[in-house]
């Protein structure tokens, strides 16, 4: 084979494994869809749960949109899918990637993949368990008595999501410090000077992500100074030594 010909020859394989991998996570995520749709208005209903508990008794959510009662369960239930076939979807990412990595990168990249998809789904069941009950206790509490609270099964479904995307990206901020540190952008050192600013910034993100009460902006503002400190301590842990340099394998 020439040399012209190998450069054209390996984009083809390289295209090939990127192809058979993403119709591995497509069958996957396609696997997981299908054994929840039976469970879609059970999955919902579980939703719903940290609202319904809130409400008089007797009331639920109504449907502006005549199809509303029929998407909003078939929309979560994709959402659900995604979320757990994220460990296939990133291990046929992993798949694909592996073999170009350095022996350090391999080493690192696994439990850095594997804490930031236990930080996400922690993030979201925080946001299950106790900010969304938290958020809706005090939102119906301190409503005026004359509105009547008759949420829309569409609308508490997108605010839902938002609040899950909120808390579990939030939760990633140890994995996006030890990223930096380990790309040589930011050290240890320099987060821990800057604790004082990273404090404001993030009341500042809680105040934009979360709705605009006191009680979601604690819950999430706290958390993440908390896994600001976190990020700290393990970005020492793992910032590379010097002269610590390998070769691909």
């Amino acid at each position: 084979m020439s040399g012209q010909d190998y450069p054209e020859s390996s984009l083809v394989e390289h295209l090939i494994e990127l192809r058979a991998r993403l119709v591995r996570a497509i069958i996957g995520l396609l696997a997981v869809l299908l054994v929840l749709l039976p469970f879609s208005r059970r999955i919902y209903t579980w939703l719903a749960e940290p609202l319904i508990s809130q409400l008089p008794n007797g009331q639920t959510m109504i449907a502006t949109n005549p199809a509303g009662a029929f998407f909003a369960p078939l929309k979560l239930t994709f959402f659900v899918a995604v979320f757990v076939a994220v460990p296939w979807l990133l291990y046929q990412l992993w798949s694909f990637v592996a073999p170009g990595l350095y022996a350090r990168e391999k080493r690192l990249a696994v439990p850095l993949l594997v804490s930031s998809v236990l930080l996400f789904y922690l993030g979201c069941a925080f946001a299950y368990f106790l900010v969304l009950p938290a958020v809706f206790h005090f939102l119906t509490t301190f409503r005026p008595e004359v509105i009547a609270i008759t949420p829309d099964a569409n609308a508490y479904l997108d605010f839902v999501l938002a609040i899950f995307f909120a808390f579990g990206t939030s939760f990633e901020l140890p994995v996006a410090m030890v990223i930096l540190v380990l790309l040589g952008w930011v050290t240890p050192q320099q987060f821990k000077e800057s604790r004082g600013y990273a404090v404001v910034g993030i009341f500042v993100v809680a105040a934009v992500l979360t709705p605009p009460d006191v009680v979601s902006q604690l819950l999430l503002a706290i958390p993440m100074c908390i896994l600001y400190e976190l990020g700290i301590h393990a970005a020492r842990w793992l910032v590379p030594r010097p002269g610590d340099t390998e070769q691909p394998q």
